[in-house]
């Protein structure tokens, strides 16, 4: 391509086709994109970068100068017209320098005279030629923001929150309001922001009458609804706009992700104060914000349940941060498996204590990573996407330390804490005992039985295997590690009430060591923790796990052997 058009044309081309096509590896693109040798060459990517981490992005004005625009096609296109020029000024330097010519030569005297400079009047006019076939606030690259001043003040005007309301105007690393930042450039006895602040030398007036830019909505509260004279955060035309977030919601995930990085980033520098209606709403949301302060929080999809974890979370696409019972998902991937939603946003979709993922966004509750993030999480490498798919602690005594992880489930155990135990090198294909139980019954469907039947089956072969299923399923639920140590050891005169004591641990060097002869005996010393833990906490807080364990291993047990 030789024209610098076609090549301006070719390279989004591409990079229009790695985000549609390869919308994952996006992360790897810009990794490779700014290598460092390829900072060294190129200034304005060394630019781009440091922006994206300190999220103080901004569009620039210089591929906007009149040799960057496109050419256009009608009126004999821009090209024509500087030729035309050039060979005008061409003709009039052959006829003054010429033998012939009648008019002054260079030693010539005289002076051009002087055209007298006309009073000129304020004008709401665009800066955009007659004959242009688009409207620069129309282009790509003021979708989001637009470069904006106020006297002496440089910023950058955020569309979306303009519409929402808020300080929707970021300089000198700080929010504004566009009140707040006439004041800032020095304009406030205007008290017309719209016409003291400017975009390209026109005034915010015009391009609100020309509907490039829409007018703030006013937030209300329940109680503001019935007040006729409530407060606005700031003043606008009587023209309503649709919503900021109905125009988030189109584009790709990585432009809403970093579009909501930038928002949260740029945000430290300091805040103006809002308009008292707008007040009254962030505080009747900040009422029950005491839910969300816990590591992990339960999530809905409309029929779908997970759990997700904070610490895991990085953005949409990025950080499998949602646990399922069957595996480790992000909230994109979620989404997608409620086959009922056909136009699925995981924003807006998933639910936490009845708000949405974009509410707790909003309230830095979760915090998008940046686009250049390194983290494990963040990244897209095979070893890190791997230990994603799998718990980071244990599923038995739920600590962290060397695990091995199953290929089958989320599930990760210490060698020790599973049953049987791993022994030996770490195996390369692995399934736990839950998986392995699953895995048989789908080949031959158990048998119905009566619970005397079970009781007297033999503890070998495939009876062990449902052994060792029950003592997991009963270390997993204690999740107080109440009932795994022997109680003398921390329970005191225990021994003076309860003359034979039982614990997991117990039962567990028993069944590992072949002490059960029929599945009764191993029964039996489940019933006796439970009797123990009856007779001596009663009804206290700690009979009451004892009876809510006892419920929840009888259940399983009928369950596991298909007992009618």
């Amino acid at each position: 391509m030789r024209s610098r058009e076609q090549k301006q044309k070719g390279v989004y081309d591409v990079l229009d086709w790695v985000e549609k096509n390869r919308s994952k590896c996006m992360h790897r693109f810009w990794g490779s994109m700014f290598e460092d040798h390829i900072l060294q060459l190129y200034p304005t990517l060394r630019l781009l970068r440091n922006n994206l981490m300190d999220g103080s992005f901004k569009f620039y004005e210089k591929p906007l100068d009149a040799e960057a625009l496109p050419e256009k096609e009608d009126g004999g296109g821009k090209q024509e017209k500087v030729k035309e020029k050039k060979r005008e000024r061409k003709r009039k330097t052959d006829d003054g320098s010429g033998e012939d010519s009648d008019g002054p030569g260079p030693s010539t005297a005289s002076k051009p005279a002087r055209k007298k400079k006309a009073n000129k009047k304020l004008s709401f006019s665009s800066p955009v030629k007659k004959g242009d076939a688009e409207e620069i606030w129309k282009w790509t690259i003021f979708k989001t923001q637009l470069p904006v001043t106020c006297g002496q003040q440089e910023g950058q005007l955020h569309r979306n929150r303009l519409t929402r309301g808020e300080e929707c105007i970021f300089a000198k690393g700080r929010w504004f309001t566009p009140s707040a930042f006439e004041q800032f450039g020095g304009k406030e006895s205007s008290r017309n922001w719209k016409s003291s602040i400017h975009c390209r030398k026109t005034p915010l007036k015009k391009l609100f009458e020309d509907g490039h830019l829409q007018c703030p909505q006013m937030k209300r509260s329940k109680r503001a609804c019935v007040l006729n004279n409530a407060e606005v955060p700031f003043s606008a035309s009587s023209t309503e706009s649709s919503s900021g977030e109905s125009e988030r919601s189109t584009g790709t995930e990585e432009e809403r992700d970093a579009a909501d990085f930038e928002e949260q980033g740029g945000a430290d520098g300091g805040t103006e104060l809002r308009g008292r209606v707008e007040e009254e709403v962030e505080e009747e949301d900040m009422d029950n914000l005491s839910v969300f302060q816990a590591p992990s929080l339960p999530v809905t999809c409309v029929s779908l349940t997970g759990t997700l974890h904070k610490y895991r979370f990085a953005s949409g696409l990025r950080g499998k941060c949602i646990r399922t019972d069957e595996s480790w998902l992000t909230p994109e991937e979620f989404v997608k498996q409620e086959e009922t939603l056909t136009d699925a946003n995981w924003r807006r979709d998933i639910r936490c204590h009845g708000k949405t993922l974009s509410f707790l966004l909003k309230k830095k509750i979760l915090c998008i990573h940046s686009l250049l993030c390194g983290c494990k999480k963040c990244s897209d490498q095979e070893c890190d996407l791997l230990a994603q798919r799998n718990d980071d602690d244990c599923y038995e005594c739920y600590s962290d330390g060397s695990l091995v992880c199953c290929d089958e489930c989320p599930r990760a155990f210490h060698r020790a804490c599973h049953l049987p135990a791993v022994t030996g090198d770490s195996p390369e294909q692995w399934m736990c005992t839950f998986c392995v139980l699953r895995t048989s019954q789908q080949w031959c469907e158990p048998r119905q039985m009566t619970q005397q039947e079970a009781l007297n089956l033999p503890v070998s072969s495939q009876n062990k295997l449902y052994c060792h299923y029950l003592l997991l399923y009963t270390y997993r639920k204690d999740v107080h590690r109440v009932f795994v140590k022997d109680p003398c050891r921390t329970v005191r005169r225990y021994s003076e009430f309860i003359a034979q004591r039982m614990w997991l641990d117990r039962i567990k060097l028993k069944l590992e060591g072949n002490e059960y002869k029929t599945v009764e005996e191993f029964v039996s010393d489940f019933q006796l923790i439970f009797s123990n833990c009856s007779t001596f906490n009663k009804d206290n807080e700690f009979g009451k796990m004892g009876a809510r364990l006892k419920d929840l291993f009888d259940r399983e047990f009928q369950k596991i052997f298909t007992i009618q």
